[in-house]
């Protein structure tokens, strides 16, 4: 999930409201009004309905039938739900590309993981989390499904949210660890063993974090 320069002024949006949903700087049940964010961030109406309709999608925001929007609420088991999906989905692309992963492609993971240890290590959250999730997108776009990579996207996206990690988590080790063995296994030629711990990573985090999603 690369966070570059958007195209447009309603990528612009997503983006800044997707950041904001992500880091809990907008907090679950926040009422979203078309015209206070428009004059917040400097445009027009158009970008930021358009901005509202796509983080709908994504799940990010809850648009009701009388057309009010407030930033998506979450159960622990829809959360949970949520894991498992990303978990599934990351992991079938993983499979499907760490067979075409090449010493290039490695490198750039290993890349990602310093770009990730680096972003939490200076309290920059959403750095660090692109940076985790391209790790996992370097093999993932190797299988060369990119509709698979567009639907892990929007889960991780939710995902992010939901947990609102701060840099100081200790559930992140979780992914650092899970990373620097996954790496082990690939530099040494043995993908099999790569794509095993990969899927570990995934059951770690689910048993670390079901007790604490939502605890008071």
């Amino acid at each position: 999930m690369s966070y570059t320069v958007p195209p447009t002024r309603t990528a612009a949006v997503v983006q800044q409201l997707r950041n904001e949903i992500v880091t809990g700087e907008l907090p679950p049940g926040t009422l979203i009004k078309d015209a206070e964010l428009a004059a917040r961030l400097g445009v027009s109406i158009t970008p930021v309905r358009e901005a509202i309709a796509q983080l709908s999608v994504e799940g990010l925001i809850d648009i009701a039938p009388n057309r009010t929007r407030h930033v998506t609420k979450m159960t622990q088991k829809n959360a949970l739900e949520l894991i498992d999906v990303m978990g599934v989905l990351a992991c079938a692309g993983f499979e499907w590309g760490v067979e075409n992963l090449t010493a290039t492609h490695i490198d750039l993971m290993r890349q990602r993981q310093k770009e990730f240890v680096e972003g939490l290590r200076t309290g920059n959250v959403l750095a660090a989390g692109a940076a985790g999730a391209d790790f996992s997108t370097v093999a993932i776009l190797a299988s060369g499904n990119r509709e698979l990579q567009s639907m892990v996207d929007l889960v991780v996206a939710r995902t992010l949210r939901i947990l609102a990690m701060g840099a100081d988590s200790n559930l992140w080790e979780v992914w650092i660890s899970g990373h620097e063995e996954v790496l082990e296994h690939l530099e040494a030629g043995d993908t099999t063993g790569a794509l095993e711990r990969y899927k570990k990573i995934y059951v770690e985090f689910r048993t670390r974090i079901e007790p604490t999603l939502f605890a008071e």
